[in-house]
């Protein structure tokens, strides 16, 4: 789906971006240009990366407090 319909960015490329090492919307901004001009797709490209940062956590780096 469309994200910045200014730029034309979609959901799949800032994934994608994330994937490549971006990790907050001002990494996806410098690399795609996404909320570079009215800025309404911002809360929603931090949204995404925050998703898709936590998605690609692995179970099995997860630690658990064992009582």
């Amino acid at each position: 789906m469309y994200v910045c319909l200014c730029k034309q960015i979609t959901d799949s490329q800032i994934r994608a971006a994330v994937q490549d090492g971006a990790t907050s919307l001002n990494d996806v901004r410098q690399r795609l240009g996404v909320a570079s001009q009215c800025g309404k797709c911002g809360t929603l490209t931090s949204e995404i990366v925050r998703e898709t940062m936590v998605d690609s956590v692995d179970d099995d780096s997860l630690f658990y407090a064992v009582s």
